[in-house]
């Protein structure tokens, strides 16, 4: 195939590659305040940043903490290794392991519990309030 290219080398920004060196990761905990099992260390390269979004690579080790995603964030992920379960406030739980992926959406509230040291890739996006 023969591709024609419009812009000028100059002018085409550069693909963001995730397997290229990660660098330090950045190390937090869920707050106590949140906490229902463990104290988890969980780890984010960010790898890809703008206004409104965010993409990068998570690691937690098991642990269990309260989540509440504002009405303007939501988030997908796709499991690269472990395993993680998420409980709605309503009691409904679905479990994740390597290759399967899902969407947070705005405004959900519940349990997210590591089961196994997980791995995964995430997209995270905040939207301007209507």
């Amino acid at each position: 195939m023969d591709y024609k290219m419009s812009a000028s080398p100059s002018t085409i920004p550069a693909l963001i590659d995730f397997t290229s060196a990660l660098g330090e990761p950045v190390l937090d905990h869920p707050r106590e305040d949140r906490r229902v099992a463990g104290i988890p260390d969980r780890h984010t390269w960010e790898l890809y940043e703008k206004p409104g979004c965010s993409i990068g690579i998570w690691s937690c080790t098991p642990g269990a903490w309260r989540i509440a995603f504002p009405p303007t964030r939501e988030e997908y992920f796709h499991v690269l290794e472990g395993r993680l379960r998420i409980t709605s406030a309503t009691g409904d739980a679905r479990t994740f392991g390597p290759g399967e992926a899902c969407v947070i959406p705005a405004g959900f509230e519940g349990v997210f519990e590591v089961i196994e040291t997980v791995r995964k890739h995430y997209v995270l996006i905040d939207r301007a309030e209507n």
